[in-house]
């Protein structure tokens, strides 16, 4: 029996507890009450969601004890910090249990506590560089969706939550098992940690037509070479012009953006599809395998094997 308490407090995120279906649905594919759940709270009672959902919590004691402990996250934790109750109690709680967990922005308490000096954390993109600038010793990767440093584990924020949890049925459980709740909660794969918040197909957002323009044709022939002359042809512009212009409206160089765009491309067939990697590789315009592997390490932090394996087999073929 693996004991799971969620510490909750007024005004947390409803959406933390959906992990909650992560845990029974494991304990369904394994047969087994592998996971305890319960909800615990510094006063005991009613806690109220953000949303004003009252969810009934067991008081706390200092012999209290789970062994894994899951902080909900808050809506605004600058303007909701952690209590000094609540800081000596996950302080002790992560001495005593297996591993401590923080869901979207639940990291700051666990800074607030002291307990990400020195190691690596994520939380919701929003409050990433507010939590850096609040805590410099600790090295906030705001740009992941979990991460995992020794029993301490951070998510993004909402939905990374379930990828999280479902990445510790898979250390509890194993492979097999993770991979049939994901279907069974129709989650299209287990988002590995290394993976971006974000999508660069949608946060390319430009100003005029031209660059849109430009961004179209190259989504559309990743597989050809994508230089800023080609690009800069297909809108009518010196290639001096658009590289401006481009980097202007986007933020980012032309090739740093179409880098981007394949990388992208290249984890939805790897997630989607069965085709080999050297295939993947050409038709999303790397050079070959190996410079494939080199981009997904710099922008995942994974490679893209771990991808492949981490997709359900009913939803890859």
């Amino acid at each position: 029996m693996h004991r799971i308490g969620y510490l909750l407090k007024d005004g947390f995120q409803l959406m933390s507890l959906a992990t909650l279906s992560v845990f029974e649905f494991a304990n369904l594919a394994a047969g087994d009450d592998f996971y305890e759940i319960a909800h615990y709270s510094l006063p005991g009672g009613s806690v109220r969601a953000s949303s004003g959902v009252p969810v009934m919590t067991v008081k706390v004691t200092p012999s209290t004890y789970a062994d894994t402990w899951i902080l909900g996250g808050v809506l605004n934790p600058i303007e909701q910090p952690s209590l000094p109750r609540e800081r000596a109690f996950v302080r002790q709680a992560a001495q005593a249990s297996r591993r401590m967990a923080a869901i979207c922005t639940g990291a700051y308490t666990l800074a607030e506590a002291g307990l990400l000096a020195g190691r690596r954390a994520t939380t919701h993109w929003l409050y990433a560089d507010a939590l850096q600038a609040r805590h410099p010793d600790i090295q906030v990767e705001g740009d992941r969706i979990y991460i995992v440093d020794g029993s301490l584990w951070t998510s993004a924020g909402m939905t990374a939550g379930l990828d999280l949890a479902l990445a510790m049925v898979e250390k509890d459980l194993g492979p097999d098992i993770a991979r049939r709740v994901a279907h069974k909660l129709v989650m299209h794969q287990h988002r590995s940690g290394g993976q971006s918040q974000h999508s660069e197909m949608l946060d390319l957002a430009p100003k005029s037509d031209r660059i849109q323009t430009a961004l179209n044709y190259a989504r559309k022939n990743l597989a050809q070479p994508l230089t800023v002359e080609v690009l800069a042809e297909q809108v009518h512009l010196s290639p001096r012009q658009f590289s401006r212009i481009f980097t202007e409206e986007i933020g980012l160089s032309p090739a740093k953006a179409i880098e981007g765009l394949r990388l992208e491309a290249a984890r939805l067939m790897i997630e989607r599809s069965r085709h080999p990697m050297e295939v993947i590789a050409r038709e999303t315009g790397f050079r070959d395998r190996r410079h494939m592997r080199e981009v997904f390490l710099r922008g995942f932090g994974v490679p893209p094997q771990s991808l492949r394996r981490d997709a359900p087999p009913t939803l890859s073929a």
